[in-house]
């Protein structure tokens, strides 16, 4: 069994600071059995974290959608598994008011950084809560899971303003805060990639190898999971060099990113 020790380990190992920044996507199945299941690792990151943020991600862009454009905070649940779904609604979380990309933050400074987040007309503007990992420094741990659910580079592709990334045709979705009030969300633009069948994400493993060269990636283990271990800046940097050099959509298909377009 994962114990709260073991995990603590990992995050020293993993040089974690406990001031970062740092969200997680994770699949609980990969680790194995954990202390205390999902509430136990959340505990732990929460802890160690003690001057910094722990941020879980409480995605809800497959059922607040362009038919059922409403959110509410207190509510709504996460589509995207088990941690997500145990985060979104303890009472030591914040939760942002992101109607489609919420994220579930603890620490002393959560209510701080979640301002404003009814405001998005994206996913992941700049300015956000995922895109401010890369001003802050921030870590993105992918445990047991790929880059295909490495949302933070849904914000890259938005800081980089990568073309055919947002639907051009949006739409308005009504908001309900922690007291029951009624908001409005300005026009909002969905993840939209017209040249593919699928949402880009699912092409993001392309840029695997070209992370690990810059080193914005490495690598550990947490249980029986492989942990991506992932730099915001560097992931950002690492990816306005490549795009720079593009000649074409580099995540329309499954294809490596040539080398050529991330060796210095």
């Amino acid at each position: 069994m994962l114990t709260t020790n073991d995990i603590l380990t990992f995050l020293q190992n993993a040089g974690i600071r406990q001031d970062d920044k740092v969200t997680v996507h994770c699949s609980l199945r990969s680790i194995g059995k954990i202390e205390n299941g999902a509430d136990g690792l959340i505990d732990a990151f929460r802890n160690y974290l003690s001057d910094g943020l722990f941020i879980v991600p409480t995605h809800t862009w497959d059922t607040v959608v362009r038919e059922h454009p409403f959110y509410d905070v207190r509510t709504t649940p996460p589509c995207i598994g088990t941690l997500a779904k145990v985060a979104a609604f303890r009472p030591d979380a914040v939760r942002s008011l992101h109607p489609t990309h919420s994220v579930a933050v603890f620490g002393k400074n959560a209510a701080e950084y979640v301002q404003g987040e009814e405001n998005s007309a994206s996913p992941a503007p700049v300015g956000g809560c995922l895109s401010r990992l890369y001003e802050e420094n921030g870590k993105v741990l992918l445990i047991g899971v790929g880059h295909d659910k490495n949302t933070y580079l849904h914000a890259v592709d938005e800081r980089l303003r990568i073309p055919d990334r947002l639907n051009p045709d949006p739409f308005v979705i009504t908001i309900k805060d922690y007291h029951g009030n009624t908001l409005t969300s300005p026009p909002f633009h969905t993840h939209y990639t017209a040249a593919a069948h699928t949402c880009v994400s699912e092409y993001y493993p392309n840029y695997k190898e070209a992370f690990e060269y810059t080193g914005a990636v490495t690598y550990a283990m947490l249980g029986n999971a492989l942990v991506y271990c992932c730099d915001a800046r560097k992931m950002t940097d690492t990816l306005r060099m490549i795009w720079a050099k593009a000649d074409r959509d580099l995540c329309i298909s499954l294809e490596p990113v040539p080398a050529a377009y991330y060796h210095s």
